[in-house]
């Protein structure tokens, strides 16, 4: 079976990781040379903080190596179980990521409007969830602890809103070089941490593959595009890049809830009870806050929540005096507290969990402050510049 430790196929998850990155990797250069040539090139737009038109749909390669990486998988003897007639939930994934792919290159082609995006991003979420795959059970720790189970109807509403939003929040950060896929690549791999704890716990139960799979081949998409979108970009991921790593968070994560076996822990554990909900939460932290100060800012200036603007936590980043690099640096140092912060409630005792959240997010303070007072006068130019 080729099974790691204690039921947990590591190395096959390791090669789903690297098919994804290897595929993304190479066919990136493919999209880029085709964009190139066929005079796709992205507009440069008043938001924006690059001045050199570049190309877009990196996220169609991104497709390419995810469904490189999860067709690998179906082939495994070891990851099988993850797949039909036992769980539908990969077609599911699978399907949906194809919808919102769709949706994403109409859009970074033609430029939809928001509501045509939204009903395609709602489409997407709807399709995921009426495949099977749904956010079926919630944890609530007050009152004595209960498990909500949600009825058909309630686990699809909840699945394409957490869907829909999660796209939205990738989609609204992703205004920098490698800063999508990099926030990305962190929320994937805390998804993935925890699922392997899970699979671990339980000796390889079969509900756990799926979310496994899905994160190990999101880290592996986002790992592949890097090389190419990180700053200078030479490609960018666009939209459709960015909605399929919020959708394949959305499903991870869905997947991911109701796997853990209550049994296992006792009463005080309650962090490592709601891990499912809370690895999510903590590791989208950063992109959801941008997301709710930004519809927020936008409604009370009178605009539509949608509408554009340079109010976005890179932006002000930027001009606190940071470089274009060193913002996605800071960016990524806060979300891997956060998110690597949560998921060490499910592996570790609560006190080392809590240290090395305190330790961490001390380290990614000083990193902040300090590169802001040494990029000051360079930054500043480099604002005015841009």
């Amino acid at each position: 079976m080729g099974l790691g430790v204690a039921g947990v196929p590591l190395r096959e998850l390791g090669l789903v990781l690297l098919v994804a990155a290897s595929l993304t990797y190479l066919t990136t250069g493919v999209v880029r040379a085709v964009v190139v040539s066929s005079g796709h090139m992205a507009e440069i737009r008043e938001r924006d903080v690059h001045n050199v038109p570049k190309p877009r749909l990196g996220g169609v390669a991104m497709f390419s190596g995810f469904l490189g990486a999860v067709f690998l998988a179906d082939q495994l003897p070891a990851l099988t179980r993850g797949f039909q007639p036992v769980t539908p939930e990969m077609s599911a994934v699978t399907w949906g990521a194809f919808v919102i792919v769709i949706v994403g290159v109409i859009d970074d082609l033609l430029e939809l409007d928001a509501f045509t995006k939204l009903a395609g991003q709602i489409l997407a979420g709807l399709v995921m969830s009426l495949l099977g795959l749904t956010w079926s059970v919630i944890y609530i720790p007050f009152g004595g602890g209960t498990t909500l189970v949600l009825d058909p109807i309630a686990s699809t509403v909840v699945t394409v809103l957490l869907t829909v939003t999660l796209i939205n929040a990738i989609n609204f950060v992703d205004g920098l070089d490698g800063l999508a896929a990099g926030l990305g690549g962190i929320a994937g791999l805390s998804i993935l941490m925890f699922s392997l704890t899970v699979l671990h716990d339980q000796g390889g139960m079969v509900s756990a593959y799926p979310p496994a799979i899905i994160a190990a081949a999101l880290v592996g998409i986002c790992a592949g595009i890097l090389p190419h979108n990180f700053e200078p970009a030479r490609i960018f991921m666009g939209d459709t890049g960015a909605m399929l790593i919020g959708l394949l968070l959305a499903a991870g994560s869905t997947s991911a809830s109701g796997k853990i076996d209550m049994s296992l822990f006792g009463a005080v554990d309650v962090l490592a009870l709601m891990s499912p909900l809370i690895v999510v939460v903590a590791a989208v932290f950063v992109p959801m806050l941008d997301l709710i100060m930004a519809v927020v800012r936008r409604v009370r200036a009178g605009k539509s929540p949608f509408s554009a603007d340079k109010m976005h936590l890179h932006h002000r980043l930027l001009r606190m005096g940071h470089t274009h690099r060193r913002v996605v640096l800071v960016l990524y140092s806060w979300v891997s507290v956060v998110a690597f912060g949560a998921v060490a409630f499910s592996i570790v005792p609560p006190l080392i969990a809590i240290a090395f959240i305190v330790v961490s997010a001390v380290v990614a303070a000083i990193f902040t402050l300090r590169r802001q007072r040494e990029l000051q006068p360079e930054a500043n130019t480099d604002a005015i510049t841009r």
